[in-house]
């Protein structure tokens, strides 16, 4: 189940999220409107030519006295305001009850006919005094209106005499922020007017509303006289808190600056003023009053498509996926910057939708998608190429240079995808076993760590030279060039290599021997040609390995070090690779066991350069090659004690391989290829 850790795992964050996601849950919602709130409040402040508030404040207070006032002052306000030439009046205070100083008369006759519209709330009551509106219907809008239990609305004279009566009555959204406004709203069969339609009615003179229902919803209303306002499917608009209203004190003498506006008398005095929560902050009720009729009167209302909802969750999915797939393929600074890049544009994206289109784009759950995926992506990708390197250092620490180690750890697909190239094999053993594993007895701890101590000593040179060794068999090891590190010298790298490690050895036998211990002896064989390389085995258990007719040969090569007293061979291609930079002598054409075609193999003596002995080596293996096998023999033994007696057991070999030739009938043709039977 190791896929679980990677990308995997970012695939099923993303699948569980859109899940979530598509129910639309209370956690999302509330985001969506916190991201509304957050471009609202970097929105353009603009002031309103149109609305004009006349301010209920201190002074006011001071002047009229102690509140509630007597209805009469109020009507001389209103009258105050028609001298001034003020436009529709709007009162967005309920008179529900009748003045207990006998004001109300005077107020019927100030609002009758000066175009003044007073106010009815929402109630989870039983109707009171409500004036509901007529509507033309295309469709039936009453199962999509926000429906109130009941309607209370000012006293019958009020009623009566006001041009117009409107609901004052906000529905907040979930966090308890008016962010909406429905226009119309429902008790039982009857509908009632918010207070900013029924304001663009009574500026119109149009009698009734219009309503235009499709399957889906409602999608639009008007006053007959004035242009189509846009809703969303329950009738509501988005309200835009981006004007301020100019205000004046009701207690001011001169009402003539509040000329040609629509004035709303609304409350600001302390213990008079209700506060409700905006987009941005806490203001006065009035403001969502002003607010949806300056957005009427704009034509600009904000617009939530029916379908964001659905683009957004596809859009999130979308990215998130495009995050899993850069996340597990490119670097991690590229993945970075997607994962900043993406909310950053999905922000900008949206504040310019907003500001250009009046189009609300929910950002905050592509943000918070995309964020958490591309995020978890690359942690599940950073967390397993951590164990993966942790896995490889654990694997090949003992068994390749940290240079070599570290390039493992950072392109592991040199080891898991594999590769086939041209790479310098060696194959070395160890010589003089019996006698050493004797000397301890039965003190296994000893033997054992005296044997690590071998393998330390010829693994050092392997590790200084940036191989790798590919794995150790008992007393022997196998161990490669040119892989996974590149090394262009390679072949003369692995001959030098096998020089080093037999000098390991001497300095391994010196040690040992001061211990009492009988000194060792190594052979090795180096064979250069391809090699397929990689991750090699079951799915339980694994490993690093080389596999080609290459290797092979090296094995066999080495097979040989014994057979022929040589305790370093190597095959023609790594001689002809390095014939200039060691002292070679050659030692046999040998077809090695499951071979018909020879092979020439070569011995390397470090330091030697005799020519005189060269010259009667060479002509050895021609007398051998001619079957002129008793001169062969003369230069044999002419041989042996040359190269200050290294070769002497091969002289020996040969010796009796000439004398074993002189008794075999050999064809004409016959080209001095020797036949191995054994490895």
């Amino acid at each position: 189940m190791k896929w679980i850790t990677h990308w995997a795992t970012a695939l099923i964050t993303l699948i569980v999220i859109s899940y979530i996601g598509w129910s639309d849950p209370f956690v999302k919602e509330t985001l969506r409107l916190k991201s509304f709130d957050l471009i609202q409040q970097y929105d353009t402040q603009i002031t309103s030519s149109d609305i004009a508030i006349l301010e209920i404040d201190e002074k006011s207070i001071e002047k009229y006295g102690q509140w509630p006032w007597k209805r009469t002052v109020i009507a001389d306000m209103i009258w105050q305001l028609r001298d001034a030439g003020a436009g529709i009046i709007i009162l967005p205070i309920l008179f529900s009850e009748q003045d207990r100083l006998d004001g109300d008369m005077d107020l019927a006759q100030a609002i009758a006919g000066n175009g003044v519209v007073i106010a009815q709330t929402g109630t989870s009551q039983t109707n009171k005094n409500a004036v509901p509106r007529g509507v033309a219907k295309i469709g039936d809008p009453l199962p999509w209106l926000f429906e109130w239990d009941g309607m209370l609305g000012p006293i019958e004279l009020l009623g009566l005499n006001a041009d117009g009566v409107g609901v004052i009555s906000t529905v907040p959204e979930i966090d308890g922020v008016v962010r909406r406004l429905p226009l119309l709203m429902k008790v039982g069969e009857e509908i009632f007017p918010s207070i900013a339609m029924e304001t663009i009615r009574v500026a119109t003179g149009d009698p009734s509303y219009q309503v235009k229902t499709q399957e889906g919803g409602i999608t639009a209303m008007r006053v007959p006289s004035y242009p189509t306002i846009k809703t969303d499917s329950f009738g509501r608009i988005w309200l835009r808190y981006n004007t301020d209203f100019p205000t004046l004190s009701a207690s001011a003498s001169d009402y003539t600056s509040l000329e040609g506006k629509t004035v709303i008398i609304g409350a600001t005095a302390e213990g008079l003023s209700s506060i409700i929560a905006t987009p941005k902050g806490e203001q006065y009720s009035y403001i969502p009053v002003a607010t949806s009729l300056q957005t009427i009167l704009n034509g600009k209302t904000l617009i939530r498509y029916a379908e964001s909802t659905l683009l957004e969750w596809l859009a999130a999915i979308g990215l998130g996926l495009l995050l899993i797939l850069l996340a597990s393929k490119t670097p991690y600074w590229i993945s970075g910057i997607m994962i900043v890049s993406i909310p950053l544009c999905t922000l900008y994206f949206s504040y310019e939708s907003f500001m250009d289109s009046l189009v609300l784009i929910d950002w905050s759950w592509i943000v918070m998608v995309t964020t958490l995926v591309g995020f978890h992506a690359i942690f599940n990708r950073f967390t397993k190429e951590f164990f993966e390197k942790q896995e490889i250092k654990k694997q090949f620490a003992g068994y390749a240079s940290p240079t070599v180690v570290r390039m493992l750890q950072e392109n592991p697909a040199l080891i898991k995808d594999g590769m086939k190239k041209e790479i310098s094999i060696c194959f070395s053993d160890l010589r003089g076993f019996t006698p050493l594993g004797e000397s301890f007895g039965d003190d296994v701890k000893g033997l054992t760590k005296i044997m690590n101590g071998y393998m330390d000593a010829i693994t050092q040179p392997i590790l200084d030279a940036e191989g790798m060794v590919i794995k150790y068999i008992g007393d022997a090891s196998m161990h490669i060039h040119n892989a996974p590190i590149e090394d262009p010298h390679h072949p003369k790298t692995a001959v030098q290599c096998g020089l080093d490690m037999l000098k390991a050895v001497e300095i391994f036998n010196d040690k040992i021997t001061k211990e009492g211990r009988p000194p060792v002896g190594m052979g090795a064989g180096i064979n250069t040609g391809l090699g397929y390389l990689g991750e090699m085995g079951s799915t339980l258990r694994h490993s690093y390995d080389v596999l080609g007719d290459s290797v092979s040969t090296a094995a066999r090569i080495e097979s040989k070090c014994k057979e022929y007293g040589c305790v370093l061979l190597v095959g023609e291609n790594t001689y002809n690779a390095t014939k200039d930079d060691f002292f070679y002598l050659k030692v046999d054409d040998l077809a090695v066991k499951g071979k018909t075609v020879g092979i020439r193999i070569y011995t390397v003596l470090d330091g030697f350069c005799d020519l005189r002995a060269q010259d009667e080596h060479v002509k050895m293996h021609d007398y051998y090659s001619t079957q002129n096998f008793d001169k062969a023999i003369q230069s044999c033994r002419k041989l042996k004690g040359e190269f200050g007696g290294q070769l002497d057991k091969y002289y020996d070999m040969w010796i009796e391989r000439c004398e074993y030739m002189q008794t075999q009938k050999l064809p004409k043709d016959w080209n001095g290829v020797f036949i191995a039977t054994t490895k």
